[in-house]
């Protein structure tokens, strides 16, 4: 179990004590808010079983001296700019001194996109990019109320980072606010609220863990936080290969619950010290058939044959763990280059295929071109500009369509022959 004991241990490196992890600690949430506030807004989910886990966190937080001054409902899934509104209305209507959420990404996300409109005004789309919240503050001299985000979802690490993506249904584009200013001064993970979780959210959050570490570790090739993004990664990945097929059997497994919320939380930690790429630019894209971590997961395979020649190193790390969970043959360690590459991308595909999810673009209902054009439209927003900066092979606009173009083919059809891959310049 050394994977679980280093796991722990990076996540207590990251956090420190403003963060609560593990089976059975609901009730210490009061103890935990305590500095932060004493009159809060709670947001949360609704979810089979969630009455009686609000019951002992409104026990713990009242028994700590916070009066809980209004209950709101949390988000629908991708958390839709209207459910934002509403929330921040809510926390005009309560002016509450410190903000708690329960549930997943989508709440948490919600929260901190609400609690940016409620104090600084103004409308959504002036936030969306990095560090435009920080800057706002700064110029009016303001602050946001504090966070305590509760995560009930072995997923996003929302209730970690720096991030709050937001969805304009009316068009299908998710978009991305990345500051400092909204990571919840506070965190709660209590593992035992995953046991009931169903599948498709249990694949699709540990799935979008393995996402985060993936991406950035491509991404981290020849920058000082390197070898800290080779550990996270390795512990991810061994995490993730080896006890997601396992909960595909026994669903109420705790060892394995530990080890995605583990996971995932360290793909949190991963996308603290560098940002996502590809893969969640074109996930952004295709809300309306994919849930994130699925999405996700099915286009790494295809970017990590588009970055090969910038990636050489991570690829034999991801290489290593996806042959000793028997995801990959043992020859693919000897491989070099774009076969290596293509070898990697065929284990990642074979990990979906194990947990029953589609391989191919073309696989899932609903699916069709107008998908791509979308992706490659977003792809040359300006407000989503960190995500082609942060790729291994950064690319401008202007190269969106000759080089991102085939990676979206590929991912269409399933075939790697169709990936351009950028040459590297000296």
């Amino acid at each position: 179990m050394e994977a679980f004991k280093r796991a722990r241990q990076l996540i207590r490196d990251f956090k420190g004590d403003r963060y609560l992890f593990g089976f059975g600690v609901l009730e210490q949430i009061g103890q935990l808010a305590q500095p932060l506030g004493r009159r809060c807004v709670l947001v949360r989910d609704t979810f089979p079983g969630s009455d009686r886990y609000v019951e002992r966190l409104l026990k713990s937080l009242q028994s700590a001296g916070i009066e809980v001054a209004r209950v709101v409902a949390g988000a629908r899934p991708n958390t839709p700019r209207e459910d934002v509104l509403r929330l921040a209305e809510a926390f005009r209507q309560v002016e509450p001194d410190l903000l708690v959420s329960f549930g997943g990404g989508s709440t948490i996300d919600a929260t901190k996109a609400a609690e940016v409109l409620h104090t600084l005004g103004g409308d959504l789309e002036e936030y969306f990019g990095t560090g435009l919240v920080t800057a706002k503050l700064r110029r009016e001299g303001k602050h946001l109320a504090p966070h305590l985000a509760i995560q009930t979802a072995a997923s996003s690490a929302a209730h970690l980072t720096k991030y709050s993506n937001v969805t304009d249904l009316s068009t299908g584009q998710k978009k991305l606010i990345v500051d400092d200013a909204i990571v919840p001064e506070r965190a709660a993970f209590d593992y035992e609220v995953t046991l009931e979780a169903p599948w498709d959210l249990t694949a699709d959050g540990a799935l979008d863990g393995v996402s985060h570490s993936l991406e950035v570790l491509y991404g981290a090739v020849g920058k000082p936080y390197y070898a800290r993004m080779e550990e996270i990664a390795e512990r991810t990945f061994q995490l993730v290969f080896q006890w997601l097929p396992k909960l595909w059997t026994d669903r109420q497994d705790r060892t394995a619950r530990e080890a995605l919320a583990l996971a995932t939380d360290l793909g949190g930690y991963a996308i603290m010290l560098g940002g996502t790429n590809g893969a969640h630019l074109t996930s952004f894209s295709l809300i309306d058939i994919l849930s994130h971590g699925r999405a996700c997961i099915l286009m790494n395979p295809y970017y990590t044959v588009f970055y090969s020649p910038a990636i050489q190193d991570p690829l034999r790390l991801v290489a290593r763990q996806l042959v000793e969970n028997r995801l990959a043959p043992t020859s693919i360690e000897r491989l070099r280059g774009r076969d290596l590459s293509e070898a990697v991308g065929e284990g990642l595909r074979e990990l979906e295929r194990r947990v029953q999810l589609p391989v191919r673009l073309a696989d899932v209902p609903g699916f069709h071109q107008g998908h791509i054009d979308r992706a490659l439209r977003a792809a040359k927003n300006p407000q989503l500009r960190m995500k082609l900066e942060n790729m291994p092979v950064p690319l401008t606009p202007e190269m969106v369509d000759e080089y991102m173009g085939p990676v979206l083919e590929a991912a269409k059809t399933g075939d790697f022959r169709l990936i351009k891959n950028v040459p590297l310049t000296s």
